[in-house]
């Protein structure tokens, strides 16, 4: 009889988003009133960034068109000379190292480690030269904040916390994001927060906000709509290029009432993660790195390394995943990927990475989304163990992994 397989759960989709949202939304376009300084007060954005401040324990906040757009702003906001220097993860997205070129510096690469963190030794030989820093928690994985911390005092060095994928995850208890001078928030599709597209910048310092509202558009009087000192922002007003990257209140209307489901959803996707790894750990061939202990994740997706395949093998992996229905991207193998540092062909030089590069070869991503139940997980996980048998058993894995 021919073998009888589970359904493979969707992945993909989001969870839905929230009938008030639904209710603001259509309120809203019977308004019109999408631009985010029309209202004298209380506009939703206006109330997106007091709320996600609050969320996150920090003074301020100013949402904005992505988090690409975020990253730009604080690199402005830094006041930082043309092309200096900023050191970045080389397992990051392209979204970033374009930031920087936006803002007319220049990204200097970082190697990766196994686990995907930064590698300290190749951080601390660099950072003499940076003039930022620009810490990218790739996938959700954080790296040493301590050490990244203390290096960076030391050498004066300010740090920008890329958190597009670290919602709702803590270091030694205190919320990613918060633990640099400026944090870099998504609310992109695939996010714990859903707005399609949207991002989110926090910081603790009344000027690099200052700074940042004004550079995100607000245009004559409009910054006196932001929880901003007015003084702070009467300093930079008409003194500092306008590049118009505000969020709608439409978006803002779909993000508000979701922040109250981030704890669940917290809660859920690290149940989510843990039940896949523990079944992914069992087999020879996968393996899914250790958090750092400081570190409690809000994973949405699952990452792991091939181990004691051939390249034949891992090629033949990633056939028989998609032949189970379960699509696997291996980063370095997924054709033109944007998060292969080799495919930023917009960078001026060619950079020699070799730990990165070997790391990325081997390392897989899996979209786990905290709506998934447990018997869904099992189905996702069952299916990739299977797949690595089965690359095993037909690529002569008996004598690969001897």
């Amino acid at each position: 009889m021919p073998e009888t397989r589970p359904e493979i759960p969707n992945v993909y989709d989001a969870e839905p988003i929230p009938a008030a949202a639904m209710e603001e939304v259509t309120r809203l376009l019977s308004t019109g009133d999408l631009f985010r300084y029309t209202a004298p007060e209380n506009a939703p954005v206006s109330l997106l960034e007091r709320e996600f401040a609050a969320l996150l324990g920090t003074k301020y906040a100013l949402a904005v068109s992505s988090c690409s757009a975020a990253l730009f702003l604080s690199l402005k906001a830094l006041d930082l000379p043309r092309d200096a220097t900023v050191l970045i993860p080389a397992f990051t997205f392209a979204a970033v190292p374009s930031s920087i070129v936006h803002a007319e510096c220049q990204p200097v690469l970082v190697e990766c480690g196994a686990d995907y963190r930064l590698d300290m030794a190749d951080f601390e030989a660099k950072l003499p030269q940076a003039d930022a820093v620009i810490i990218s928690h790739m996938r959700g994985h954080t790296s040493d904040m301590d050490a990244i911390m203390a290096l960076c005092e030391t050498a004066d060095v300010p740090v920008i916390e890329d958190a597009a994928h670290s919602l709702g995850t803590t270091w030694h208890g205190r919320n990613i994001g918060t633990i640099g001078r400026l944090g870099c928030f998504s609310f992109q599709s695939y996010k714990l927060i859903n707005a399609g597209e949207g991002g989110i910048m926090v910081t603790d310092d009344a000027d690099l906000v200052a700074r940042a509202v004004i550079m995100s558009g607000a245009y004559e009087h409009a910054w006196s709509k932001h929880d901003v000192p007015a003084e702070a922002m009467r300093t930079w007003q008409n003194r500092l290029p306008l590049y118009n990257l505000r969020l709608s209140n439409l978006s803002a209307a779909i993000i508000r009432p979701q922040l109250p489901e981030l704890a669940r959803r917290v809660r859920d996707g690290r149940r989510n993660h843990d039940h896949v790894a523990a079944m992914l750990n069992a087999s020879p061939w996968l393996r899914v790195p250790e958090k750092l202990e400081p570190e409690e994740r809000a994973p949405d997706s699952i990452q792991f390394n091939l181990e004691a395949m051939s390249e034949d093998q891992i090629t033949a992996f990633a056939a028989a995943a998609a032949a189970r229905g379960v699509k696997v991207q291996i980063f370095g193998r997924s054709t033109d990927n944007a998060r292969a540092y080799w495919n930023w062909q917009f960078l001026d030089r060619d950079w020699d990475l070799p730990r990165t590069r070997a790391m990325l070869m081997r390392a897989c991503d899996v979209r786990l989304p905290a709506r998934l139940t447990p018997e869904e997980c099992s189905i996702v996980a069952g299916e990739l163990v299977a797949a690595a048998e089965d690359a095993m058993t037909s690529g002569g894995g008996a004598v690969a992994a001897e």
